[in-house]
């Protein structure tokens, strides 16, 4: 099972060198190290980012409508994002992990568009929105790697989006757990055993699907070998068999 990472001691005194140390130990280093930066700019780049904010598990990050005043990186934990809907039922739109950014939904409205809430312990960083503008068209590198950023999470929105317009419910819950499995292997931990921090429910509101539904296709995977569960805990035994799986919708 897979165990977040422990963070960092704040340092005592920030140097360019001791910076460099610490951030290459940090799972946010692809954002808050870009190349390039002399000790000028690592000095600003450390500025920017405010004390780090500790949010208790079931606790909201932000709330819909919220003033949008800041991104975040999520420097461990786990989190959901989700709307309520008229009726009063919750529509989650996302998980975000440790190594992630999240909050970019209110950079076009200046709200934020949905509730975000901790599914465990966390710890974010918070990055003030209007400084890191600032500071991005002064240097390039910065700018060019938030724009990466950017564009990653459109691509997973527009992957969702096929995903729930597309697909069975049997290719639904494969590409959720290959995608989590892809995104726990990019950030250094094992891409075939986690742990689940949503609940079932909850990922039947992500995928479009009835709890039961969810349940059954677990079930049902299990029961072919292509997985292994024990109520949270997942392993992925044959991930072959689950992309096969994939494949038929291609």
């Amino acid at each position: 099972m897979t165990s977040s990472p422990k963070p960092l001691a704040q340092p005592i005194s920030i140097t360019a060198n001791t910076l460099k140390v610490a951030c290459s130990q940090c799972n946010l280093r692809e954002l808050c190290l870009p190349l390039g930066l002399n000790e000028q700019e690592m000095h600003k780049l450390d500025d920017l980012v405010g004390t780090r904010r500790r949010v208790k598990r079931g606790t909201h990050l932000y709330r819909a409508t919220d003033p949008f005043e800041a991104i975040y990186a999520i420097r461990s934990g786990f989190f959901k994002t989700g709307v309520i809907a008229e009726d009063g039922r919750e529509q989650v739109t996302g998980f975000q992990m440790a190594g992630e950014i999240m909050g970019m939904d209110g950079i076009g409205t200046e709200h934020h568009t949905c509730n975000a809430v901790a599914l465990e312990d966390s710890e974010v960083c918070p990055i003030p929105f209007a400084k890191l503008e600032d500071m991005s068209r002064e240097i390039g590198t910065l700018q060019h790697h938030f724009h990466k950023v950017m564009s990653r999470e459109i691509v997973r929105e527009h992957g969702v989006m096929v995903l729930l317009g597309t697909m069975r419910a049997e290719e639904r819950l494969a590409a959720f757990l290959l995608n989590l499995s892809q995104r726990f292997s990019s950030r250094g931990y094992a891409p075939n055993e986690f742990h689940l921090r949503m609940t079932r429910d909850e990922i039947g509101s992500y995928l479009g699907l009835k709890l039961e539904t969810v349940s059954r296709t677990f079930s049902r995977f299990q029961e072919d070998g292509l997985v292994s569960v024990q109520q949270k805990h997942v392993r992925i035994v044959d991930p072959a068999g689950l992309k096969k799986l994939m494949s038929r919708n291609c």
